[in-house]
């Protein structure tokens, strides 16, 4: 078993300026044992995805609270496939009606955390999926 640590981005796209969550999950994941790096809030689809070529990333991890998770969604999974990081595992959060969950998995996001989800569900999911690492 690999003892490389998972690494995982964590960033807020658009204008979503509410990040209480993002920064609460990307806590926990490091204390869970996984490398963090937490971008923050106004990013581009294009700049999160360049951030986690740069940091050579396991996870993408968004998180929304906006409204705007079927507009950015999509967008930032074309950045992944047009940048060939399709051994990236891609997960969101936040707050959204239990009917778009289906929707932004057709889209191509792994797995959908809604808002109140369980800590130990987003690790172990995080954990088992991963590629390579854990």
């Amino acid at each position: 078993m690999n003892t490389e640590k998972i690494k995982v981005i964590i960033s807020k796209v658009g204008l979503d300026g509410h990040d209480r969550g993002a920064k609460v999950v990307a806590t926990l994941l490091k204390e869970a044992g996984m490398e963090v790096v937490y971008l923050g809030m106004y990013h581009t689809p294009e700049g999160i995805v360049k951030a986690a070529i740069d940091e050579d990333a396991d996870v993408i991890g968004l998180s929304y609270l906006s409204g705007e998770h079927l507009v950015y969604t999509p967008k930032i999974v074309d950045e992944i496939r047009k940048n060939g990081l399709d051994d990236v595992l891609f997960v969101v959060g936040g707050s959204f009606p239990p009917e778009d969950v289906p929707v932004m998995k057709e889209m191509g996001v792994h797995e959908v955390f809604r808002g109140g989800s369980l800590t130990e569900s987003i690790v172990d999911f995080i954990k088992n999926n991963v590629r390579g690492k854990g």
